[in-house]
Order: structure tokens, then sequence, then C-alpha cells
């Protein structure tokens, strides 16, 4: 047996704070910064002392181990890269202010990589020519830079984290599919060692592109990213969830669209409030499923440029900013990642058309039923709820005025169908597997068939079986390696601080040495040397100025699941052994203590 070298607390680098950080929202972010695993730099970048890299080391043993199980190598490229690469995928202007851009004194255009792609492509292009050489996965464990606008949440949220990305290359499609599921089961074993929840959900690729893809979701109530589930099994971030379509309505008897006055009715229920009283339904009253909204929303492009697009939902449906953000960007044609918003006064003084709270579909409805032929600039998309023959209220672009049975395909239309509505809980799940459960979660793994995107941009191509060059085709796997401890503190921990699962601990045991006489001081350096010799981590308290209360504090605060105190029933011939996660104490004899509590780490 190996002896282990005891961490003491009397030489450890390590000051544990009582109080929380003032600008900590979540647990993880309190306890890991208040037990001294972690120190902030700067907004969303952190130091990591001697506690939280041992921690930090072991989550990434357990991703090396399952990653080299499945035939992947480790490389490890440099964060600080050229410009060329990303100009070349066009991700340079793509990433937008999320790229963390420099110059050299030079004068040459560098960056802070946030992810890899181009380069792992290029090093294979570099060095492999035949389908021969083929498959290979590559592996890094490496920091990433992203200039988050609002880093929030400690290690879950951060401009600077550190990532485990792999890379799989493929002379065919066939080869993509085994890649893939090779990773994706490797995941599910990464993170059940890591005792982690996790939800797999069907999600947008964005702008890494490619076709397939999906998301490694930890549910927690701290998470940004919301996820339904069914009870059938279907599972999908909100983003990527596809609505199911009604189908199409015979609208021949339905009467000529009108226009109506409405005075006072800029929002949904004024309208309704005032069809009812002005503009009674024969049978029924009317609701704010009857009515489309029509929502203007200002895309900004990677470059800046910023484009008005119009979107017409049911009356009674919310816009998600979120599914409008990564679905607009293909039904304009814009490559990379877009951010959406709200249209401004600003905005709306450009389209005087546009006018605010009486927003109609545009030029259909302009050219038929106003007899004007102003023409707009602005595309006009509907939610998928809008099917042909579907008859709606909708906004006459006049003041005080609305139109009534006005029908789709028959008297307006669109540029386009968009996913841009909530999903609600309830909604039926698209496979028909049943209603739909909402969640949130944690994004802890992203796994993508790529294609040939990268390659093709880049040049990286083959000889196949015939000597004719093929490009290659690849996929992408990342696991964030600082966000899974995070998540794994924020599970692991009650009032008193942190509670690590055993094979994550900082140390196996945390020994405790209280009370006065040389005798206690003796016999804990003997059971410390003697559990170091067994082969457990054992973390020292022998502080000789520190009172038992803080002693106490910081052994609950620092999370070791195995607590020892050698204290007041020394003399009784006793020691206290605690389980961290439980809060159970029993006594244990002094003769056999060392036995004993290799046992109780072992079992």
């Amino acid at each position: 047996m190996i002896q282990v070298a005891t961490t003491r607390l009397s030489q450890l680098f390590l000051r544990t704070l009582r109080d929380d950080p003032v600008d900590a929202e979540v647990a993880s972010h309190k306890l890991l910064v208040r037990a001294g695993y972690i120190r902030r730099a700067a907004p969303g970048i952190y130091t990591w002392l001697p506690l939280g890299l041992k921690v930090l080391n072991k989550v990434e043993n357990i991703v090396r181990e399952e990653m080299n199980a499945i035939g992947a190598q480790e490389v490890h490229f440099p964060a600080l890269l050229p410009r060329e690469p990303y100009e070349a995928t066009n991700r340079w202007t793509e990433y937008g202010d999320n790229l963390f851009r420099l110059q050299d004194r030079r004068g040459t255009d560098m960056l802070l990589a946030p992810t890899h792609e181009e380069m792992f492509t290029l090093l294979v292009k570099d060095l492999y020519s035949s389908y021969k050489d083929l498959p290979v996965y590559l592996y890094q464990i490496q920091t990433k830079y992203r200039d988050e606008a609002r880093p929030r949440a400690g290690l879950l949220r951060g401009r600077e984290f550190i990532m485990k990305d792999s890379y799989s290359f493929n002379i065919d499609d066939a080869g993509l599919e085994e890649a893939y599921f090779a990773h994706r089961g490797a995941y599910q074993r990464i993170f059940e060692r890591l005792g982690l929840e996790i939800a797999i959900v069907k999600a947008q690729s964005g702008a890494m592109g490619g076709s397939r893809s999906e998301e490694f979701l930890h549910p927690t109530p701290v998470g940004e990213d919301t996820f339904v589930r069914s009870e059938g099994g279907y599972a999908a971030n909100v983003e990527a969830v596809t609505t199911v379509v009604p189908e199409p309505i015979d609208a021949s008897n339905t009467p000529a669209a009108s226009i109506e006055v409405t005075p006072d009715s800029p929002t949904i229920e004024t309208l309704v409030e005032q069809s009812n009283a002005l503009h009674p339904k024969s049978e029924g009253q009317w609701t704010a499923a009857d009515t489309l909204k029509n929502v203007v929303i200002a895309v900004i492009h990677p470059d800046g440029t910023r484009q008005l697009v119009a979107i017409g939902v049911p009356g009674d449906r919310a816009v998600d900013m979120g599914r409008v953000e990564v679905n607009v960007g293909v039904l304009l044609g814009i490559g990379g990642e877009v951010e959406v918003e709200a249209a401004t006064e600003e905005d709306f003084k450009k389209f005087p058309q546009l006018v605010k709270g009486y927003i109609g579909p545009g030029l259909s409805l302009d050219a038929k039923l106003l007899g004007t032929e102003s023409e707009t600039e602005i595309p006009y998309f509907v939610d998928p709820r809008v099917v042909s023959g579907s008859t709606w209220i909708t906004g006459a672009n006049e003041a005080e005025k609305h139109v009534y049975n006005l029908v789709f395909e028959r008297d307006f239309e669109a540029d386009g169908v968009i996913e841009a509505c909530e999903v609600r809980e309830g909604d039926p799940a698209p496979d028909g597997s049943g209603p739909l459960i909402a969640a949130r979660g944690i994004e802890m793994g992203h796994i993508f068939q790529l294609g040939r995107k990268y390659a093709e941009a880049l040049g990286l191509k083959v000889l196949d079986q015939n000597g004719k060059l093929q490009t290659v085709t690849m996929g992408s796997y990342g696991v964030g390696v600082t966000r899974a401890l995070a998540a794994i503190a924020e599970g692991n921990h009650d009032d008193k601080g942190l509670i690590w699962p055993r094979n994550l601990a900082p140390a196996d045991v945390h020994v405790i040495a209280t009370g006065k006489g040389a005798d206690i001081t003796e016999y804990a350096e003997k059971l410390v040397e003697e559990l170091s010799a067994a082969g457990l981590d054992v973390m020292f308290d022998d502080r000789p100025k520190a009172s038992p209360g803080v002693k106490f504090g910081d052994a609950e605060l620092l999370g070791v699941p195995t607590i020892v105190v050698v204290g007041r029933g020394f003399k009784d011939g006793k020691l206290e052994l605690k389980d961290r996660r439980s809060g159970e104490t029993r006594d244990i004899a002094v003769e056999s203590a060392a036995e004993e509590i290799v046992r109780e780490v072992n079992k």
C-alpha cells in the first residue's frame, strides 16, 4: 500500500469565510468561495486554490478515463490562436461579441479560443491523408474563453472555463454514427460516475452547425436551460421542440374579411374586451386564442447589422425570445449566432407603416384591405399553428382598427413559418408520447454530428479506397468540466457546507484534534499516520490555536465525507466518527480506530 501525503490545515493555503460573497447567487458559488476552493479574480473568472484543484483533478480524471476507454487520444492545443482558421469557417464574425479578440505587437489578429473545431481539423489535415488513417477520435481538456455579457452563478456561467472537447473523424456517415453513439455512451458513464442525474434531450446545433445534436442536462432549479419531457420518453430543450401542427381548415364558408373600429384596444386583453362588446360572435365569446398577435423583433446579425422581423402568433401565446434566436437565423439566411430583442421606439420610427398595438400581417393586408401600395422591408413569419384556412382577428395597420375574419392563405400570407412561441407544460409531445412536463436544467454536455462543415471549409480530404479524394465527416462532443464540479457542489450541500461524494472529495477522512493535552495531539498524529499508511487521503486539522468550534465549522464547510474527532472522549478510550452526509455520529474504540475508519471509508 502506497502511503498518501496528509493535508495539514496548519500548512494548507486556505482561509475559510463565515459570510457569503456579496456577488454569489447560488449555493455552489457561495460555498466553493467560502470553503476556499476558488477565489474570484474578475467577473466570471476564478482562481483555483489547492482544495479546488484536488476535486477538479478528480473530475477531469473520470472524464479522461471514459474518453480513453472508447479509444480517444488526448492532445492539448494552445488557448491563444490565430485569426485565419476562424476566418475560413466564418466564425471570426459569427461568434460576434462573445469572442475575445486581441492583437500581438505586430498588429496580427488573435483570439482566445471559445472552442477548437478549426484547430483539430487542421491538425488531422496536417498529419493524415488516407482513409486507412481513419477513424480517429481526439480530445483535450482545455481552458476556453467566451465574453459572456452577464457572467453569473460562479462556475456555472463564466467567461473562462475548462471544457473537455473531443472530435471524431470518419470517412463516411456510418462511421460518424458509430462515433456519435460511442461518445454518447461515454458521457452517460461519466455523469453516472460523477453522481449527476442527466436528461438527454434533443437540441439545436446553433453556430456549431451539423445535423443531429443532443444536450446532457442536469435537472436543477438553478439551471438556465428549460427543457421538457413526456411520460412516454420524449425529451428536448425548449428551443428544439417542434409544434404539433393542426390540420388545415376549410374556410370556404368563412365571411369576407372586414375592418372594424376597435377603440382603445392596443393589447390582446383590450381587443378581446372590445370585440365582445362591439363585434360579438354569433355564438360564444371571443378569446385571446381567436386573435393573431404580430410581434416585431429586432435581429442583430453577427456583424452588428440590425434587421426587423414581424412574427404572427396566436394571441394566447407568448413569444419565447430564446426560440426565436435559434430559429430566425436560418429563415433569414444568416450564418452564425444572432441576438434578438424587442423592437425599440427608434425601430418603429423607421417604419411608419407599423402602428403599435394595431400591427397586421403586412403587404397582402395593406393591398387587399387598406388599398395602399406601401412596401415593407420587414419579413413576416408565422407560428406553425397559423395553418391554411385558420381565421383571425388581427391589427389593420391603422390606429383603433382591427380586421375580422382574416383567413391565412386566402387574405394574407407569410414569408415562412417559425417556432417562436413559448412551450407550455401540457402541450403535446411532437412524437405523440403524451403531454409535456417542464423542468430546469444545467447543460453538462453537448454532442453534435457536425458532418462536413469544417472539413469543407478547411480542406480536410483523404484518399478513399478508390484513390479519390473524399471530404472527412466530423463529430464534436463537449463536457463542461468546471461546470460539472459546480453542479456537483450545487446538489451536494446542506446549510452548514459542502458534502462531497466520496470519489470526488479532497480527502477520504477529516481528522480533528481538539482539547488540551499532549496525549491527544500525539495520538491524533499516530492515527493520521496509520490511516495514510493504509492508503487513505487524510485531511488533518492540527491547528494549535483554532478553537473546537472553528474546527468543527470548517469540517462541515469543507465537506469531506468522513469526520473523526479526537477530543473529550479520548480519556475514556473513545473517538467520534461522523458521517458528513447523514449527520450520524457514533463512538469507536481508540485501540481499533484506524481499522474501523478504513472500513467506514471503503464500505
